[in-house]
């Protein structure tokens, strides 16, 4: 059956951080007077991080959490973890950060991908988003000025489950009101992307070579891993035929 959608992941396939999570919680603490070390935030973000995902997974919804409450205490615990102890001086800088990764300020365009979906566009296929990303994930597309490219936005949290679970993709296909067999999804995590959206029966690209490791060499032929966007293009066309 000839492609009729293209369903994309957004982080580090579309869009990317302009700085590190770290960086950029450094520079709003001190704007405020706070002294931390932005090698210390990277790394307590990233335990947190790790530690609520396994604790309270997809933004803890399954615990009576919202998003907004989910991550505003990664904050909050990213920096009692880096040894800024004082919580009502946080909290303001939590809830600034909350809104600031909502902007276009922190986020930058994937060289290409603008280009890619203009491209696609032109071929006359649909466009969908399916993405582990919160409700802020319209918001941050418009601010981008890509959400003019997409039928849908499918996040975990709109979901109820997180990729890699069939179920996104599921209510994607849904709402879509298509067959797996006419989709095509790209995203750059091998099992959240690629393997699970062939779980489903779409077919699926592997975005960059650095995702491409030997342990998964077997699984991903080479022909399903792209380096970048724009690399999808003649991929696509050649499903049309």
């Amino acid at each position: 059956m000839a492609v009729r959608l293209v369903t994309w992941d957004v982080k580090d396939t579309l869009l990317r951080l302009r700085l590190s999570v770290g960086q950029q919680y450094y520079a709003e603490a001190k704007k405020r007077g706070i002294r931390v070390d932005p090698d210390i935030l990277e790394r307590s973000f990233h335990d947190t991080y790790r530690s609520h995902c396994r604790l309270f997974p997809n933004y803890g919804m399954a615990q009576g959490m919202t998003s907004r409450q989910w991550w505003i205490d990664v904050v909050l615990q990213t920096f009692h973890q880096s040894g800024v102890h004082n919580a009502s001086t946080v909290q303001p800088l939590a809830e600034q950060l909350y809104a600031d990764f909502c902007t276009a300020r922190n986020w930058a365009v994937i060289p290409g991908a603008r280009e890619t979906l203009k491209s696609c566009r032109n071929l006359g296929l649909r466009m969908g988003i399916i993405s582990n990303f919160d409700r802020r994930l319209v918001e941050v597309l418009r601010q981008c000025h890509l959400d003019q490219y997409f039928e849908f936005v499918m996040t975990s949290e709109s979901a109820g489950v997180a990729k890699p679970h069939p179920g996104i993709f599921c209510k994607a296909l849904r709402l879509a009101k298509i067959d797996a067999r006419q989709v095509v999804h790209v995203g750059d995590d091998y099992v959240n992307d690629y393997q699970a959206a062939r779980m489903v029966g779409m077919d699926s690209y592997l975005l960059g070579v650095k995702n491409y490791s030997q342990d998964h060499g077997q699984d991903v032929p080479d022909g399903h891993v792209i380096e970048s966007p724009q690399q999808l293009i003649p991929k696509l066309e050649n499903a049309l035929k």
